[in-house]
């Protein structure tokens, strides 16, 4: 079965959390206690209708004020997929929780408010989704209800939105627009009769259409090897494999191989799937790997196809989103844990914040807690690594505070 992986977005009353649990509610995913407290809980507040945002909201402190602080995982499925949902907060003040709900997703949700149309909220989560290369955003217009489900108000907010979707650089992006009320349902998982004049499909319909190349990126093979398997036992005495998580591309058996950063040369000649052996692996996959001579590979390194080196350099131009309450600042000191491989590292340069409504750049010195900028970076010693656009995984990497441990920042290869 597949899984999918959606991020939520969306301005303080939007309705991501009782869209969420409408979509649960609709699949039959909550359990008979949970939709008992959900009625208790509306009753007891005064509301006419099933207040399904309770679903999600986990926090004492969501619950009371009625928004999202933290980033929620919820995990439901129907007969054709698994799906797991992080539901991230709107805020300004929580641009880091988005970004990090977002960074696992293959699709993202964007919720607007009929009443309120594209606001500078909006911007800003279509914008993390671009820098992040999201393939699929989901334009959710919430509250038609509210708005007498006017066709006019809907064709206003996707022109609006358009508009913006005009400034993105990322043009494999493919946006859909769906009106529905995720209070009463309607267009979650089932047609509104209020709207006859949206023929499109529901949120659920659409999620449920998606096909594996829709939503993920392929890009050239990449290996980081997580650990070297020598069980050493008498039935596989001689037996070396490396295992880890294939990203970007297929490998086959056969397939002539390079270890980084030692550029031995090598070929694959079993890979292995638990207890079955396959002659390709496709992305995504966890496998082990036995290669044609026993050459020194270690936890860190990565093998890609012999035809498909990546960049191996010691200064890397980034884009940083900082998530720390001390400020990134020229000449200090952090670890870059780049897939399986961990470098001391030191900040050359800050050059800008980006302005996440598309307005530009401001020139800086410094970035604060949720300020996304560009970054120089000098490591210590030589990563192998693609830019992101090019290939997510290896792309990618978090900035660990030295001194606390802490994930300070996470950054994107340019």
């Amino acid at each position: 079965m597949e899984v999918l992986k959606i991020a939520t977005a969306g301005s303080v009353d939007d309705g991501k959390s009782t869209l969420i649990g409408r979509l649960l509610y609709d699949t039959k995913s909550l359990t008979t206690d949970k939709i008992e407290a959900i009625e208790k809980s509306s009753k007891q507040k005064g509301y006419d209708y099933l207040d399904f945002s309770l679903a999600t909201d986990g926090l004492v402190a969501e619950r009371e004020q009625g928004i999202t602080i933290d980033v929620a995982h919820i995990y439901f499925s129907t007969a054709k997929k698994s799906y797991i949902i992080a539901d991230t907060p709107g805020h300004v003040e929580y641009t880091r929780n988005m970004v990090t709900g977002a960074s696992t997703s293959q699709v993202s949700i964007i919720l607007i408010d009929a009443r309120k149309g594209v606001i500078e909220q909006t911007y800003r989560h279509f914008f993390i989704n671009n820098l992040l290369r999201v393939k699929e955003v989901i334009v959710a217009v919430n509250k038609m209800d509210l708005v007498d489900y006017s066709e006019e108000v809907y064709n206003k907010i996707k022109s609006d939105f358009q508009a913006l979707n005009s400034k993105s650089s990322f043009k494999e992006q493919n946006v859909s627009y769906i009106p529905l009320s995720a209070i009463n349902g309607g267009n979650v998982a089932d047609k509104s009769e209020n709207m006859p004049w949206y023929t499109g499909q529901t949120v659920l319909e659409h999620l449920e259409a998606l096909e594996p190349e829709d939503v993920f990126e392929t890009g050239k093979a990449r290996f980081p090897v997580q650990t070297v398997i020598r069980p050493k036992t008498e039935e596989y005495h001689d037996f070396r494999g490396y295992a880890g998580k294939l990203y970007g591309n297929n490998i086959k058996v056969g397939d002539a191989v390079t270890v980084l950063p030692s550029l031995t040369e090598s070929k694959v000649t079993k890979i292995h799937f638990f207890d079955k052996q396959f002659d390709e692996a496709t992305a995504g996959s966890s496998i082990t790997l036995e290669l044609e001579n026993d050459i020194n590979v270690t936890r860190g390194d990565m093998i890609v196809k012999s035809n498909e080196l990546p960049k191996i350099e010691k200064d890397i131009n980034t884009t940083i989103c900082w998530m720390d309450s001390k400020k990134l600042v020229a000449g200090t000191k952090y670890l870059v844990q780049h897939n399986t491989n961990r470098v001391l590292a030191k900040i050359e340069s800050v050059k800008n914040v980006i302005a996440t409504d598309y307005s530009g750049v401001t020139p800086a010195t410094q970035l604060s807690i949720n300020e996304i900028g560009e970054v120089t970076i000098k490591l210590s010693k030589a990563l192998y690594f693609d830019a992101y656009n090019d290939n997510k995984s290896n792309g990618a990497f978090i900035l660990i505070d030295v001194a606390t441990n802490t994930t300070a920042g996470v950054g994107f290869i340019n």
